[in-house]
């Protein structure tokens, strides 16, 4: 093992990971790998917190704004291009920050991902239509009949996990399950991570705080310039998705504002979720946190 080391700061939206994450890197004398799926697209900026240009001018940053809404981004792509990003920052600094919220992309970062074939494209369309049709319910009903491997121990309200799991078993006949890596790849250098959390209810003021600012702002502008997108799987996501019913004239300003906040709380439940499973992450408060603490 060399004495490089990859600092991951994880924690949900509107925690303060971008700050500390700057404030590292700058202690470091290094650069910063963004681990967000969704500030890597150049068409969005207010509706994902993407950093500010001061901010980004603090300090080098990397997969942020670097891919078109046209482009299909994953997991893997992400793995792909942080492990050579990583590798490249290596030859000239012994440390690299990573941060963001996406645990699936940190994740594969990490440990690699699960081998899964491709499945025929056709299979999620057909999924995707049915559940727009028919709803959650219908999508639980298909997993939980079609692979109850999964179904027992999966997340069982996750619309995105459970298409996934039905895709997989109706385009390979096994399930998802059993095509998770056993062990984890070891990567060549050290990993260390972080974890920022607030109390809930300071969380939540802030998250409500934020979709105010960014609506001030002009995300309203932002999501309209995006109408001719809108079908892209890039703008199906939180901040960008609920003005739909708006520009159709069925919904109201403020109801588009509440939708957004109450998306964005949800996602940050899920976020702790997902991170607090994660025995490696040792937790700081971001008011409290210091740089050197850390290093």
């Amino acid at each position: 093992m060399s004495n490089n080391t990859v600092y991951i700061i994880v924690g949900p939206t509107a925690v303060g990971k971008t700050s500390f994450a700057i404030s590292l890197a700058q202690h470091l004398k290094t650069e910063i790998i963004s681990a967000d799926a969704r500030q890597c697209y150049a068409e969005l900026n207010i509706g994902v917190a993407r950093p500010s240009l001061e901010e980004l001018s603090k300090v080098p940053h990397h997969f942020i704004a670097s891919h078109s809404v046209n482009d299909t981004i994953n997991a893997q792509v992400f793995e792909n291009y942080a492990l050579a990003k990583t590798d490249e920052i290596f030859k000239t600094h012994h440390s690299v920050v990573m941060v963001g919220g996406t645990g699936l992309y940190i994740k594969a970062f990490c440990e690699g991902l699960d081998m899964i074939p491709d499945i025929d494209p056709a299979i999620r369309a057909h999924i995707i239509a049915q559940y727009d049709k028919l709803g959650l319910r219908w999508l639980q009903k298909e997993v939980s009949v079609k692979d109850p491997l999964y179904w027992a121990k999966g997340e069982q309200q996750n619309p995105q996990r459970l298409m996934r799991a039905l895709e997989v078993i109706l385009g390979t006949g096994t399930s998802i399950v059993s095509f998770q890596i056993k062990n984890k790849i070891m990567r060549p250098f050290n990993i260390v991570k972080v974890g920022l959390e607030l109390p809930r209810e300071q969380l939540y003021e802030r998250i409500n705080q934020r979709v105010i600012s960014m609506v001030e702002n002009g995300l309203e502008k932002e999501v309209r310039d995006l109408v001719p997108q809108y079908h892209l799987n890039a703008l199906q996501t939180v901040g960008y998705s609920e003005w739909g019913p708006y520009f159709e004239g069925s919904l109201s300003k403020e109801k588009v504002i509440e939708n957004i906040q109450q998306n964005t709380r949800h996602y940050a439940k899920r976020q702790m979720t997902w991170f607090k499973k994660d025995l490696d992450i040792t937790w700081y408060s971001p008011n409290e946190i210091k740089a050197a603490q850390i290093v």
